[in-house]
């Protein structure tokens, strides 16, 4: 049984940008836009990205594993709607799919808690 509702699935899976937050060193906040995907058999989330082992929010994952993801957007006239993730992070330097092909480094987000808004048409 997944971690995300029936609902939360299908909203995520209309959509391919959000923001993760990692904490740095100081514990100040870095927070950037980023792809992601769903991985159904393991239900996390996958980060990955250009040179993404050489990126600040692949050390601050590396660092310090909580972290956040917000996907969101707003529909009209004002509708907001969001899915936000709240879990563990796992840096992986050479991370393989579910098929066992590489696919090089990602931050795998080990969902600990999901919180959504705006998903149900009667929530507007």
């Amino acid at each position: 049984m997944s971690v995300f509702s029936t609902q939360e699935l299908e909203y995520l899976g209309e959509r391919r940008l959000g923001r993760l937050a990692t904490v740095d060193p100081d514990g100040r906040p870095h927070v950037v836009p980023l792809g992601w995907t769903y991985n159904a058999a393991l239900d996390t989330i996958d980060i990955g990205g250009r040179e993404l082992e050489g990126t600040r929010k692949f050390a601050y994952a590396s660092s310090n594993a909580k972290v956040a993801l917000v996907v969101d957007d707003v529909l009209p006239p004002w509708r907001p709607r969001c899915v936000m993730v709240r879990g563990d992070a796992e840096a992986i330097r050479a991370a393989t799919d579910a098929d066992g092909n590489a696919v090089g480094a990602i931050i795998r987000l080990h969902p600990t808690q999901v919180i959504s808004w705006g998903l149900d048409a009667a929530d507007g």
